[in-house]
């Protein structure tokens, strides 16, 4: 990956993860692996499923999720590879 764009990825995955919110779903993602929306919502207390599903667009954009769609459910997961380069402190 040419530096600059690492560089640009870089700052996407610390600014999605400098939200409280977005590194408690990184923190339960990692724990518990691979979540649906609903879930993650239940376990974080987040009533507005919008501003979850928010959160979940900036960190997949960033790099920091993975997801799949089964049906009319996405779930997401902790990319391991981009954590450890770019936010170790996740996977400790």
């Amino acid at each position: 990956m040419e530096q600059n764009a690492e560089m640009q990825q870089a700052v996407k995955v610390y600014k999605a993860l400098g939200e409280p919110s977005r590194l408690k779903i990184a923190f339960v993602l990692r724990a518990e692996g691979e979540q649906c929306c609903s879930e993650l919502g239940d376990k974080l207390n987040m009533l507005a499923t919008s501003t979850l599903s928010h959160h979940l667009k900036q960190m997949a954009e960033s790099g920091l999720l993975k997801s799949r769609k089964e049906g009319t459910f996405i779930y997401y997961s902790l990319d391991v590879g981009t954590a450890q380069k770019y936010a170790p402190y996740l996977l400790n």
